[in-house]
């Protein structure tokens, strides 16, 4: 029996793809909005597909006048931090003006519970972790900004219109469909796994570790990973929170561990078998030393329990969407 219908914005990109599959197995029926910018149209096939612009309001209403949709899923956001330094009023325009018009739109047609993929950069430098959802909202970066200013419009349209939310705070998104399906495929890459993995597989001559003198105990970042798989399943219980009433919530996502990128190199190289080579590279402005999230609120009021919180495991699961996808096509330099 179909649970309902759902509006997957962004739904051929990274986290996307794999909500979309964990939706039609729960028995949801997804309709998957994406202008291919950054999604791959064989990340949805067979599934239902309008390939436009989130800023154009003319085709986002068409769409949403064309079904009943039950809730709105929101994972169109760019999201390079480096990025949103140098070309901020992009990442406003995309990230919060396109936002704002499609919270328009959903108002028009009373479509009123909407899920948003959120981010622990609205937090700043963290003044303590592990990270909860009552650490203060100070983000350093156009991008953090970009997503705390939504989480706030949210707000405020609850307390305006009824418009119900989730908002869901990713520490560092990972890993990959274990079937593999999907998963991680950015152009230009900047996550940590996936760029090793390249190295590993021949398509990276190195891996560069950007501060190597931080305070942690091999002076490299620390950093949260967290299942895509996961993630999805947080998602999920989001969603089936607010269809059944639920009141808009904030969550942060993690395991609630942290690896420091030593760490995760080492593990790359334990699960591929293959050496990677370590370049220096200096500190980048912004990287706190340590962030990793106290999860604790999604897993009492939401039991949500991670699946796949190893970080060999995460890895794994990257490892052979890479081999698969990727690796044939090079030859590992000598």
């Amino acid at each position: 029996m179909m649970k309902g219908t759902i509006l997957v914005v962004g739904g051929a990109g990274y986290i996307g793809a794999h909500m979309v599959k964990r939706l039609r197995g729960a028995g949801f029926q997804p309709v998957v909005l994406d202008d291919l910018s950054g999604g791959r149209r064989e990340a949805v096939a067979g599934q239902r597909l309008v390939v436009a612009d989130l800023g154009d309001a003319g085709a986002v209403d068409a769409l949403l006048q064309a079904f009943s949709f039950d809730a709105v899923m929101h994972f169109a956001s760019f999201i390079q931090v480096g990025e949103s330094v140098v070309q901020p009023v992009k990442y406003y325009d995309n990230n919060v003006g396109n936002t704002v018009r499609l919270l328009d739109a959903m108002l028009r047609q009373q479509v009123g519970k909407f899920i948003f993929s959120s981010t622990a950069a609205i937090f700043g430098e963290p003044q303590y972790v592990p990270i909860d959802e009552r650490h203060p909202k100070d983000p350093i970066n156009p991008y953090g900004r970009s997503k705390w200013m939504v989480e706030q419009i949210l707000a405020d349209a609850d307390h305006a219109h009824g418009l119900r939310s989730s908002c869901l705070r990713y520490f560092n998104a990972a890993g990959a469909d274990p079937d593999a399906e999907m998963g991680e495929c950015h152009e230009p890459e900047t996550h940590l796994i996936p760029l090793i993995l390249q190295a590993a597989s021949g398509r990276r001559a190195s891996i560069t570790i950007f501060g190597e003198n931080y305070e942690t105990p091999d002076g490299t970042c620390i950093r949260d990973y967290i299942h895509v798989l996961d993630l999805c399943d947080a998602h999920l219980l989001a969603l089936e929170a607010l269809l059944e009433g639920g009141p808009s919530t904030r969550y942060n996502l993690g395991n609630g561990a942290g690896y420091s990128i030593l760490e995760v190199i080492d593990a790359v190289e334990r699960v591929t078998g293959s050496k990677i080579v370590r370049e220096s590279g200096p500190r980048r402005p912004g990287d706190p030393p340590v962030l990793v999230a106290d999860a604790t609120l999604a897993r009492t009021a939401l039991r949500w329990r991670p699946q796949f919180a190893d970080i060999d495991t995460i890895i794994a699961h990257a490892w052979r969407w890479e081999q698969l996808h990727f690796a044939a096509d090079h030859v590992r330099p000598s």
